[in-house]
């Protein structure tokens, strides 16, 4: 048996025993993610520079170039990149311990193998220090046990947040994951205008979040953690922020309001020990939408679907 058929549904995981490729992986993200961003067409929200979950890892979905479309995924279970194109030519390259300088240019190799040259950003964002990926020797890990670990914790997030995105029956995104921040999310919006977001991200240019946060929304997610939260875990956060939702009580125990994060936070380890794990992350995703929701005065009568009807 493979490690994909032996590993639990919800398997362990603390950030300081990844921590090293977490970061590796996150700049490795980001590079490809650049290429979407140079070549898919732009969407409401940037959501089309998002990467998809697959029954094997992260995919890119079709990205038009040219008359062609080029798909990227990373594989989690054979630990490899895969670059395809409509026209069938393929290429690709084993993940393993290697510079994100290396890996940069290996995958522009591999792109321009193809016919594909889009002109990529070449450095990160929404990270303290954006050191140009063709200059980053300091990332070089890579623990595939690890790696498979946290894409099957991504995989079974995925899920849930599907089943909760059929409660809703509004705008919404989809449940995408995000390389600038390495988090996977799923967003609600009320359908009114929100005010002027600050910007502020370290290394992200201010038009790039005004545009993200157009729109009131109630979002949450998954995130390996770091900075103030030093575990892996769930996240919700309404923008912008009503009053009274800091304090507002919602589930499960072991649920709580960060300040600094200024998002409520749930450790993915309370998700992985209940008895329900599924069950547990639900009633955080409702019950931090019912907080947003309801202290914003959202016109939940014609948003929400009926909770008959829920998956």
């Amino acid at each position: 048996m493979n490690a994909a058929q032996t590993s639990p549904a919800w398997p362990a995981l603390s950030l300081s025993e990844w921590r090293d490729t977490y970061a590796t992986l996150h700049m490795w993200t980001q590079i490809v993610g650049k290429t979407r961003l140079a070549l898919a067409p732009m969407e409401n929200h940037w959501w089309q520079v998002a990467f998809y979950v697959t029954p094997r890892g992260l995919t890119t979905s079709a990205m038009p170039c040219g008359d062609r479309t080029l798909s990227v995924e990373f594989d989690f279970i054979s630990h490899a990149l895969a670059l395809k194109c409509s026209d069938g030519a393929e290429r690709g390259f084993a993940l393993a311990p290697m510079s994100v300088a290396d890996w940069f240019a290996q995958y522009q190799s591999a792109l321009r193998a193809l016919g594909v040259e889009p002109k990529l950003m070449a450095s990160p964002v929404e990270v303290e220090t954006a050191v140009p990926f063709a200059d980053d020797r300091t990332h070089a890990s890579y623990d595939p046990d690890a790696a498979h670990r946290w894409w099957r914790i991504v995989a079974q997030a995925d899920r849930v947040l599907k089943r909760f995105r059929g409660r809703f029956g509004g705008k919404q995104s989809p449940a995408h994951f995000f390389w600038g921040a390495f988090d996977l999310a799923a967003t609600r919006f009320s359908g009114r205008p929100a005010p002027r977001h600050p910007g502020g991200v370290p290394n992200c240019p201010d038009h790039v979040m005004v545009e993200a946060y157009s729109h009131e929304c109630a979002s949450c997610g998954f995130w390996p953690g770091g900075g103030p939260v030093a575990e892996a875990s769930f996240y919700a956060y309404a923008y912008p922020e009503p009053p009274g939702y800091a304090s507002h009580a919602v589930l499960p125990a072991g649920a709580r309001y960060d300040t600094q994060m200024r998002e409520f936070i749930l450790p993915y380890e309370a998700v992985r020990l209940a008895a329900d794990p599924d069950a547990a992350l639900l009633a955080f995703l409702q019950s931090t939408y019912d907080a947003a929701a309801d202290l914003g005065r959202w016109d939940r009568a014609v948003l929400d679907r009926l909770s008959s009807l829920w998956p």
